[in-house]
């Protein structure tokens, strides 16, 4: 069997003149570092129509984020320089001079504080904070071309707004690594800085490590992409800006825990290319690949070079056979077209230039081994994985047959610490995420089982309270109207059984949601029928779900909906309800069967279960 594929056109539609493909020393996506240098001159030529006139802001079209349309605008510069200063970089400043001198021109602008184009001032937990370290890094990896070359009045006015980050308030989250990044570059020119702020941001980082090369974002069960695009990421940034100024104890032990998350990381993606749709600030897209280039830039990776290109260049294809860049050659708030549901209030129109990080890899030579060995298979491209995450309190199991990666979630609902109250996000709270499926935004029906209210309002899942986390098991329990439901977890394959228990007893009506799956062009065709429905995409693709135990007589239905998920317009998710205490659910999103599952329930309130293709487990009570 091989992975499932959507008819896509030959080229990227809106990457005209790419290079041609090399099917010998990229046998899986084709691409190579010309590919990649196209795509970078792409993204960084469509922003020029919204430049400033001095190039110290780019003003792209959409609504502002709560910061305002001043903050969006650095926004644009900060992150885009990122880009620029990795081509110019990996290209050894052999680049069109324009892109130097625009970016030296917007730094003298943007920092002269009587210029029309300056910049906002770096103050206590704003947004600034963020790009300023997007700007340092910029500057040092660019260095040779772009500070060196700038006046003293320039580079003293940069240093001066850079500097208002020494002394200053940083929320405390992955912004502590912001502070660190800005302060090691002003060290490394000689300007004012703190050495106690920037060892207090890497100290800090290791009171959020909890094992397995996974960090959570802040107090709480943060778990998501910010482990890839900044908590292991900026640690290996710092070290290059801090050279031999940086702890050898301190480095060490953030390439080993990198080295560990890419041994893990390497499983979110799918064989399409598309990473699992989890988390927040998903319109970052590829910059989830942004670690697989650390981890070779740090020689602090598990990976072969040809899985590292593999992984990074199917990522970076993924997105851009879907639509992203758009026509405009921008990068639009969204997942692949402009969709609301993934954003954040601090979303702006430039936000999604943070997937710059994803060109890390340029920083590489050509030389290097990760640009000219051989592709090699991922993970998901041979071999059927289950593997047990207790850190985030996931399950990851995936199919070579249809190259889909599933995460079961039993640890992460984003929430701080108690007293802070509950409530639910869907990018954090559902029972399940995948690569090939978006959950509905709003909350809907999908991967969650909810308790009715009179009204007809479905209980949240609220603060999640794991249980166990091991081979191809996990469980959890929460609260839904006063009620403690504990569930199970057991994957194999493309399924998924849940056993719920519902304790006291409740009379409210159960209702239990499948996969909600998507397609842009035609809404998925639907069927239900005693205890079971599904969806099913004109690819094949299938989402169902079947009651094996205590879901009575009732029919299944499917919920429809538009422009309610980040994969398609058209959305169905299959349902149940029943009422329980003791529920028993088979869940599956692939092309396999779906039926032929069953449990039994023993005297001692112990759940035989058994899948489609006759393999068995037990729940104990």
């Amino acid at each position: 069997m091989t992975a499932l594929h959507v008819s896509l056109p030959d080229d990227p539609p809106h990457l005209p003149g790419l290079p041609p493909t090399d099917s010998l020393l990229s046998p899986l996506t084709g691409w190579t570092r010309a590919h990649w240098e196209a795509v970078a001159d792409r993204l960084l030529d469509g922003l020029l129509p919204y430049a400033t006139p001095g190039f110290a802001q780019y003003r792209l079209p959409g609504p502002p984020s709560h910061s305002g349309a001043w903050s969006d605008g650095l926004e644009g510069f900060a992150r885009s320089f990122l880009l620029a200063a990795f081509r110019i970089a990996g290209s050894a400043g052999r680049v069109g001079p324009a892109l130097v001198e625009r970016y030296a021109a917007g730094l003298a602008a943007g920092t002269d504080p009587h210029h029309p184009e300056h910049w906002p001032p770096i103050a206590d937990r704003a947004q600034p904070m963020v790009e300023a370290a997007s700007i340092a890094l910029a500057l040092h990896e660019s260095r040779p071309w772009l500070w060196d070359r700038l006046d003293d009045g320039v580079r003293g006015r940069v240093t001066e707004w850079l500097g208002r980050f020494v002394g200053a308030t940083a929320n405390d989250s992955n912004w502590r690594l912001f502070q660190v990044i800005t302060e090691e570059f002003l060290a490394s020119v000689g300007a004012p800085h703190s050495r106690e702020e920037i060892d207090a941001g890497l100290a800090r980082l290791d009171d959020w490590y909890r094992g397995g090369g996974w960090y959570t974002d802040g107090d709480g069960k943060k778990f998501d992409y910010y482990n890839a695009w900044a908590l292991h990421l900026y640690p290996v940034l710092w070290a290059r800006i801090a050279g031999s100024r940086a702890d050898p104890e301190t480095v060490a032990r953030h390439r080993d825990r990198l080295r560990e998350f890419l041994g893990v990381h390497r499983y979110f993606f799918g064989s399409d290319g598309a990473p699992v749709h989890q988390g927040r600030s998903l319109t970052y897209r590829f910059a989830a690949a942004a670690p697989l280039w650390a981890g070779a830039l740090a020689d602090a990776t598990p990976l072969p070079p040809g899985v590292t290109r593999r992984l990074a260049s199917g990522t970076l294809k993924h997105f851009t056979e879907r639509g992203a860049p758009d026509e405009h050659g921008l990068l639009t708030l969204g997942w692949y077209r402009p969709f609301e549901g993934v954003l954040q209030r601090y979303s702006g129109p430039a936000s999604p230039y943070w997937a710059s990080k994803a060109f890390l890899g340029l920083l590489l030579p050509a030389d290097h081994p990760v640009w000219t060995a051989p592709e090699e298979p991922g993970p998901v491209d041979t071999t059927d994985t289950v593997l047990a995450l207790p850190a985030p309190g996931w399950l990851i199991h995936s199919t070579a047959s249809d190259g889909i990666v599933r995460l079961v979630n039993h640890g992460t609902d984003r929430l701080p610490p108690p007293p802070a109250a509950d409530d639910d996000s869907p990018h954090y709270s559902k029972l399940a995420y995948s690569s090939a499926t978006a959950p509905e935004t709003p909350l809907g029906a999908d991967n969650h089982l909810a308790l009715l209210a009179p009204d007809g309002t479905p209980s949240p899942r609220g603060r999640i309270h794991p249980l166990h986390c091991e081979g191809g098991r996990a469980a959890s329990w929460h609260l839904a109207l006063g009620h403690r439901v504990e569930t199970v977890s057991v994957v194999h394959g493309p399924w998924e059984i849940r056993v719920h228990r519902i304790d006291p007893a409740a009379a409210a009506p159960v209702r239990e949601g499948g996969w909600a799956l998507a397609d842009e062009t035609a809404p998925p065709v639907v069927e239900s029928g005693t205890g079971w429905a599904l969806a099913r995409r004109a690819d094949g693709l299938t989402s169902a779900v079947v009651g094996l135990y205590g879901w009575g007589e009732g029919a299944g239905t499917v919920v429809a909906a538009e422009d309610a998920n980040a994969y398609g317009r058209y959305s169905a998710t299959p349902v149940l309800e029943g009422t329980g205490p003791l529920l028993v659910t088979l869940v599956m999103l692939g092309t396999g069967r779906h039926t032929g599952a069953s449990a039994r329930v023993d005297a001692e309130g112990g759940v035989e279960v058994r899948f489609p293709d006759g393999v068995q487990a037990r729940v104990e009570a």
